[in-house]
């Protein structure tokens, strides 16, 4: 028995340490996922927490993850996001909060993980909201197509044409920017 079902079957009888460890090993995955899609900390922490308060109350139902737990919890964490979403209807610009660039600057440099990960919410606004989630457990978080399809409620073949799309989409967004940068 591998340590994932042992932790899945120690949660399943409520066991405060096995819950403990879960929460410390998804709230800070979870949380980062959140605030890529809504952009909000404060929502993002909400988010988290409700989508341990639905384990929770699932597991005192006798219901709750079958088999795999990461896959349980980044689904919750999904439709938690896509009901904040339909309760708040906007849309956050991840732009806003970043420096605006001069124009006459020639190239654009990227050093630092902060600047890395400004240039990557500048991009991910640029895709449909299925692709960012796509692209986010894919590459992010390293999850299976099986595991992006069960969490997004999709199959397997809607994820590879919505991640070829998301990357087409990346490819020319990157492409019009060098071109914009480097072509005078």
């Amino acid at each position: 028995m591998d340590e994932d079902s042992t932790l899945l079957q120690a949660i399943r009888k409520l066991d405060q340490p096995a819950l403990i460890a879960v929460f410390d090993q998804f709230a800070p995955r979870l949380f980062r996922y959140a605030l890529r899609m809504c952009g909000d900390p404060i929502v993002a922490d909400d988010i988290v927490g409700e989508v341990f308060r639905k384990l929770i109350d699932s597991l005192k139902k006798g219901k709750g993850p079958n088999n795999n737990l990461r896959s349980y919890l980044y689904q919750t964490a999904y439709h938690e996001l896509v009901n904040q979403a339909r309760t708040v209807r906007h849309h956050v610009d991840l732009t806003d909060d970043l420096p605006a660039e001069p124009e006459d600057r020639p190239e654009i440099k990227y050093a630092g993980e902060e600047e890395k990960a400004d240039l990557l919410s500048v991009l991910l606004t640029q895709l449909s909201d299925n692709q960012r989630h796509v692209i986010y457990f894919r590459f992010f978080e390293e999850l299976s197509l099986k595991e992006t399809a069960d969490i997004l409620g999709l199959s397997i073949t809607n994820i590879k044409v919505i991640q070829n799309r998301a990357i087409a989409k990346l490819h020319q967004v990157l492409q019009n920017q060098i071109e914009k940068n480097y072509v005078q």
